[in-house]
This record gives C-alpha cells, structure tokens and sequence, in this order.
C-alpha cells in the first residue's frame, strides 16, 4: 500500500472488484483511486499495468466504475438496466484495444498500450458477469453502509457478504455486542 491510501479490496472478479475501489458507498464512502497513480496501482495489481494515467483517464475509470456499479446492482435485483450505464460499458468496451497473450507458462496476460486499453478488459468482463455468461450469480452486499455489487461463485450461491474479512466480520461484530449488551442489560 502507499502512504496514506487504502488498501485495496481485491477479489476474483475483476469487474466488481474494479467497483470496490470506492467501498462504503452508502455510509463513509472510501475513494481508493483517488489520484492518476493510485489507478497505475491498482490496474498494476490486477494484471493490467500501463505505463501511465492522466486525470482525464482516472475520470473515464471512475465513469465506468459507477456505470459498472449501476448495471450490477441493477442486475442483482432485477430491475432494468440504466441505458446510461449500458452505453458507458458499450463504449468503453469498444475503444479497448488489448489483446490476450499467452506466456511461456502457460497463463493468459494483457498487452495492453494505455488506460483506456485496461479499461476495455474491465467492461469485458463486467459485460459477462452482467449478461449471465458465467456461472455465478450477482448479488449485493448485506452491509447497509456498502451494499457493493459482488459476484457470487459459492456452491450455494448464497453468500451475504461482498468481503467475508471486512463488511461480513463488521456485521458479526456489530450482531455479537448488541447481543452482548441486550443479555448484560437482561
């Protein structure tokens, strides 16, 4: 992590992860991405490090990231998809220009050239998990304060939480000590 930035809520869906790098939406929110670097970092740590990021690029990502948001939670509760967010995911998919490489070991890697490069590969993706062509389900965080879009690939399909180790831990603490209190006070 560098100094005085968040640390980054990484998970296995690139898409929704993307949409993790502002958490707390509906309480504190936490921008993770908050400068030109900071999205170098992160791009770098999800296998899609370019050379550089201008502001101009960090506000197409930030664009595409909440278009990304919408369309998920839209998705997840089965409403209609906003058509706003839909042509940013279309259009930020369609500028892309990477190409998937295969390395000597045998494992697929990004060439990419520039931001909107990277950003192509996350609305791909987004536009998979959103369309229901991978085997998952997406679903919305139980915490009131983050309700993030998550991609659920559990053998139940019921998982409540977008990050066992954060939100999920805050809500059990949270149950445990109102328990606490409730049978001190009882």
């Amino acid at each position: 992590m560098r100094a005085g930035f968040p640390e980054f809520r990484l998970g296995t869906v690139l898409a929704t992860s993307f949409t993790g790098t502002l958490s707390e939406r509906h309480g504190n929110a936490v921008e993770r991405i908050p400068t030109p670097q900071r999205l170098l970092d992160w791009l770098s740590v999800s296998g899609l490090a370019v050379e550089s990021c201008t502001s101009a690029q960090l506000e197409l990502a930030r664009e595409l990231r909440e278009a990304i948001h919408a369309a998920a939670t839209a998705a997840a509760t089965e409403a209609p998809l906003p058509s706003a967010a839909v042509h940013v995911i279309n259009s930020r998919s369609a500028a892309g220009q990477a190409a998937a490489v295969l390395t000597p070991e045998g494992k697929r890697r990004w060439q990419l050239t520039c931001v909107e490069d990277a950003l192509g590969v996350i609305a791909e993706d987004a536009i998979s998990i959103i369309a229901g062509e991978r085997d998952g389900r997406l679903a919305l965080c139980a915490s009131p304060t983050c309700q993030a879009a998550f991609f659920d690939t559990s053998q139940s399909r019921t998982r409540r939480w977008c990050d066992m180790n954060t939100c999920g831990n805050r809500q059990k603490k949270a149950r445990f000590i109102a328990n606490h209190r409730t049978r001190a006070a009882g």
